[in-house]
């Protein structure tokens, strides 16, 4: 397992990514598997930025782990913010104009739609999101 801390900035979503990334390449992940990764990535790490500590600035950290039988990537984000489980938001009405849509929720049902698992727990006072995805044959 590979963790990094920072703090919850939108500026930080570049080293997040790139930490994410590095492990990625090892794994010589497919290229489309990495961008829906890096999509997740900018999708979580936002909202924690935006919403976890409004308005402070509080740290987070993203764990990165790599599963056997299927090969899987398990991504982990974790910061002491507000409570919130992005898993019992609404999913938004996609049969609807984007005018006719209301604002926010686009980015979980992305989120939700690329990964084959995701996960949200409250422990100790810390959020804890994870998510799954297949980068292999088992």
């Amino acid at each position: 397992m590979k963790e990094l801390n920072v703090s919850a900035t939108v500026e930080n979503i570049p080293v997040v990514t790139a930490f994410v990334d590095e492990q990625l390449k090892a794994l010589d992940c497919p290229v489309k598997a990495k961008a829906q990764i890096d999509i997740v990535i900018d999708e979580i790490f936002s909202n924690i930025a935006r919403y976890a500590y409004n308005p402070e600035v509080g740290e987070a950290t993203v764990r990165f782990e790599v599963q056997e039988n299927p090969l899987s990537v398990i991504i982990t984000f974790i910061d002491g913010g507000v409570p919130y489980n992005p898993l019992t938001a609404a999913e938004p009405d996609t049969g609807l104009s984007a005018k006719e849509r209301s604002v926010g929720g686009l980015g979980l049902f992305i989120v939700r739609k690329s990964m084959d698992d995701i996960t949200y727990s409250y422990e100790g006072g810390k959020n804890i999101l994870t998510v799954r995805k297949n980068i292999g044959k088992g």
